[in-house]
């Protein structure tokens, strides 16, 4: 890790903390809840030895990137905006964006508004959904899975924030990387957060230590800000109902991730759907692995990335 390079840049208002190394054509990775720049460290170091510029910020609210406090300045416009003023401030012109999960939406959001300043998108786990004007985005997942759903019990200001902090920050990350949700539902809660003294085997008490210190000094704000701007989401996007993704795009899912699993989400990925809102996309569901691919798998992924992107 001492070969990539650290350094804050200004941005839309807040400065923005970014992992970067390498020369050459510019790959900009977008990380999810909760993580970091750091659940990148395997791309960057293997794309970055095979000519790509690599380039991995804290995304708003994370890491050692500012979080302002309302959960309104958390929109995927907020986000977007960091973003383009981040390659601006780099005089970059074009990138090849990667996204997962939470940095997936926000993936799919900057080739909607920008265009013009993606080569080319691989997306991992979350796929792109069109605008539903009939039900509010937090709404539609209570009615499917209830209010003990992490994501409806995340709206709340406070409430998971004071739930975190009665467990120890390293068995939140443990939890999450084991379970998915690092939400315990109220029924279960007595019994403590399941595996926290276990981790995956492509998971380090090192790397566990990495992600607690950056939440211990940063706290988890920030990253559940962007599940409670869903909503002000769904009013803003309006604008862009029916538009299609007009970038290359390869996108890539775990058989075993929860998010393929979703309602509906399967059949939207693999009955033309999904190909009808995304015209030039490739689909690779990839066998026996969950959520958290790109730190699973890496030298899988990396693959994929690089034999996509080489063709642009």
């Amino acid at each position: 890790m001492e070969k990539i390079e650290h350094s804050r840049v200004t941005t839309n208002g807040i400065n923005m903390h970014i992992a970067s190394i390498g020369k050459g054509p510019v790959l900009l990775f977008l990380h999810g809840f909760p993580e970091l720049w750091y659940s990148w460290r395997h791309q960057l170091l293997s794309l970055s030895s095979l000519g790509y510029r690599c380039i991995a910020p804290d995304l708003r609210g994370y890491g050692d990137t500012d979080a302002p406090p309302s959960s309104t300045s958390y929109t995927v416009f907020h986000i977007v905006g960091d973003l383009i003023g981040l390659i601006d401030s780099l005089g970059i012109d074009r990138v090849f964006l990667v996204g997962h999960d939470w940095g997936a939406i926000i993936a799919w959001r900057f080739c909607l508004f920008r265009p013009d300043r993606v080569n080319a998108l691989v997306n991992l786990s979350v796929a792109f959904r069109t605008w539903n004007p009939n039900e509010k985005s937090v709404d539609q997942l209570r009615s499917l899975f209830g209010d003990d759903f992490y994501v409806c019990r995340f709206q709340e200001p406070g409430e998971i924030e004071e739930y975190f902090a009665q467990a120890d920050t390293k068995e939140v990350i443990r939890n999450t990387f084991t379970s998915f949700s690092p939400y315990i539902p109220r029924e279960t809660r007595d019994r403590g957060l399941p595996n926290v003294h276990c981790l995956p085997s492509w998971l380090s008490e090192e790397d566990i230590n990495h992600y607690a210190t950056k939440f211990n000094q940063k706290g988890f704000t920030g990253g559940v800000n962007y599940y409670r701007a869903l909503d002000l989401n769904w009013e803003l996007m309006t604008p862009w109902t029916g538009m299609q993704i007009k970038v290359p795009v390869k996108f890539i899912v775990g058989d075993r991730d929860l998010t393929y699993h979703f309602p509906g989400i399967k059949e939207y990925i693999h009955n033309g759907d999904f190909k009808r809102d995304v015209p030039d996309l490739q689909v690779v569901v990839m066998e026996g692995v969950g959520h958290f691919i790109n730190q699973k798998k890496p030298e899988e992924v990396n693959a994929h990335i690089h034999d996509f992107i080489k063709k642009f």
